[in-house]
This record gives C-alpha cells, sequence and structure tokens, in this order.
C-alpha cells in the first residue's frame, strides 16, 4: 500500500503541553468515531520539507484524537498514462479520499507555484466516481514550504483547488519560510511561530470536521445533482416544503 509510516507518532519535542487542548473539538459535534485525515505532500526528495510538514501535522491530529494516513505519491503515475486510470496508487489514492472527512495538503512553492507531484495527486481525484464524489464535503487544511522568504503562492492555488474540488477549505494557513532552517538533523520541526501556526492549524481543522460532521449531508445537498441522478423532493416527507406550507 502506498502509506508512509508515522517516524515517533508520539513524541513532540516543539510542543508545549502546558497551552494543548487535547480535544479541541469537544461540544462541537460527536467525536467518535475518530475523525479521518488524509494528508498529501508534494516532493520525493529524501529530505522532503512538505513531507516534514505532513508528518508533523500527523502527529498533532494523532494527539487531537483523529486518525490518520499519509500518501506517497512517489509510485503515482502520471494522469491518463494508464488506460481507465487502472493503477494500484491511483486506486489507493481514491480509496483513501473516500475514507477520509478531512484532509491537509502541503506542497513545496516552485517557481511561484505548487509542485507538479502535488498536482498530479489532485488530478487523479474526480469530483465524482461510481456515484460516489471521494472530495466534495471535506474539510481542507492547506499548507506550503519555501526554499526563501514567505510566500502564499502555493497555498492560494491550494485553496483554489480545494474549492474546486467542493471541499470545505478552513480560513487558517500554514506557510514556512526558509524551511531548511526549521528542522533539526532528524527531521524533527524546531519550536518556533511555524509550527506554532501548524499547531494553530490543525486544531482548527479538527474543529471544523467536527463541527460539519452532522450536516455534511444537508450543506452539500445540490439541486443539479439531485436532477442528474434522477431523485426528486417528495413533499411529504421534506420538512423545508412542509416548514412553508401554507
Amino acid at each position: 500500500m502506498p502509506l508512509r509510516d508515522l517516524p515517533d507518532p508520539d513524541h513532540l519535542p516543539a510542543l508545549d503541553p502546558a497551552y494543548i487542548r487535547q480535544r479541541p473539538a469537544l461540544g462541537l459535534g460527536p467525536l467518535d468515531p475518530a475523525p479521518r485525515i488524509l494528508l498529501l505532500y508534494g516532493s520525493l526528495r529524501e529530505r522532503s520539507y512538505s513531507r516534514l510538514c505532513i508528518e508533523e501535522a500527523a502527529r498533532l491530529l494523532r494527539l487531537f484524537g483523529c486518525e490518520t494516513r499519509i500518501f506517497d505519491p512517489s509510485t503515482l503515475p502520471l494522469p491518463d498514462s494508464h488506460a481507465g486510470d487502472d493503477h494500484p496508487a491511483v486506486h489507493e489514492l481514491r480509496e483513501l479520499s473516500m475514507w477520509s472527512e478531512g484532509q491537509v495538503w502541503c506542497s513545496p512553492e516552485r517557481h511561484g507555484q505548487i509542485a507538479g507531484i502535488m498536482k498530479v495527486q489532485i488530478d487523479h481525484l474526480p469530483l465524482s466516481m461510481g456515484g460516489m464524489r471521494p472530495t466534495q464535503g471535506r474539510t481542507l487544511a492547506v499548507m506550503q514550504v519555501s526554499a526563501g522568504s514567505q510566500s502564499f503562492n502555493s497555498v492560494n492555488t491550494l485553496r483554489v483547488l480545494g474549492r474546486w474540488m467542493r471541499m470545505v477549505t478552513i480560513p487558517n494557513q500554514s506557510s514556512v519560510a526558509k524551511a531548511f532552517n526549521e528542522f533539526d538533523d532528524a527531521g524533527r520541526m524546531k519550536p518556533s511561530s511555524y509550527y506554532d501556526r501548524i499547531v494553530d492549524v490543525m486544531e482548527e481543522l479538527v474543529r471544523f470536521t467536527i463541527l460539519l460532521r452532522p450536516h455534511t449531508a444537508q450543506l452539500f445537498d445540490r439541486y443539479s445533482e439531485r436532477k442528474e441522478a434522477g431523485k426528486p423532493i417528495d413533499p411529504n416527507s421534506d420538512l423545508s416544503t412542509i416548514a412553508t406550507a401554507p
């Protein structure tokens, strides 16, 4: 399976436990089962800073009570290079997206934009698949890493893509400048305002995921999709119709 193991999943050296709410979404909705979060990164380098950021995010999400899975894009083919997208890595990515309730996307910035590896993963996720929608209604947190000064080009593009994929992109985001300075030799993020922002973003992602959980079906019930599927509204059972009846 193209999943990455998370090293030292419970070791959080940059986190100050005195300020942590381990259940940041308490009271916002049902916490059981654990929120399911898929994490995607955009570089195949051995020391990939987008992957290291994703791993830090996954550790935090685990602390906050989530189940996490990190997709490894190293075997993912280019779009349309296999007839019918019939490739094990493509199938796995789509199944993971269907499994998820929320997602985290982190891309390097290259030439002022997201990396090709990041776009390839998103391009393999169709809006509709066998009557199911693998991204619609999922929450999304966006992050980027840069080799130079702080930029927001990649997170802005990821927001556009999230909207196109009909996802609920949370307001907060993370952009780590000069990422090579922010990690120690073991690949762990040093204490910094950049790390604190990732904590903020993951807290917010958990809250939005739990908050939307009971309402996703209603929020993404669309006229055009009901019409396409041939599912007319029954006025005898539709509560909104009954409520506005004379």
